[in-house]
């Protein structure tokens, strides 16, 4: 395995004074009422889930869930973002660009 898929690419929203946070690579979503209790969340999420697909009920079907991916106009808002934010050094209050490092070891602690 290459480091760069030990990286699981994600971002922010804060819409109508809610956060929405995605994590691209998994597909997951998760929301809150700021950006550290989002990003808490997408976090936590992202354990459990990597825990379901890699040891719990959900392993038979390992390779489709750890390769089950965002919607392209997804992906295309993101690399956008990113070409906003490090091309044109943009940042705002609204949107954030973030990485989480795939757990390497299942999270023991959701069962």
């Amino acid at each position: 395995m290459k480091a760069t898929q030990l990286v699981l690419r994600c971002y922010a929203e804060n819409k109508s004074e809610q956060w929405h946070a995605v994590c691209l690579d998994l597909n997951l979503a998760a929301q809150g009422d700021s950006f550290d209790e989002v990003e808490s969340k997408l976090r936590e999420m992202i354990a459990e889930y990597v825990f379901d697909a890699l040891v719990g009920e959900d392993k038979g079907h390992a390779a489709y869930f750890m390769n089950r991916k965002a919607p392209a106009s997804m992906w295309l808002k993101y690399y956008l973002h990113c070409a906003l934010f490090r091309v044109l050094s943009l940042t705002d209050g609204v949107y954030r660009l973030f990485d989480e490092t795939l757990p390497l070891t299942p999270y023991s602690n959701c069962r």
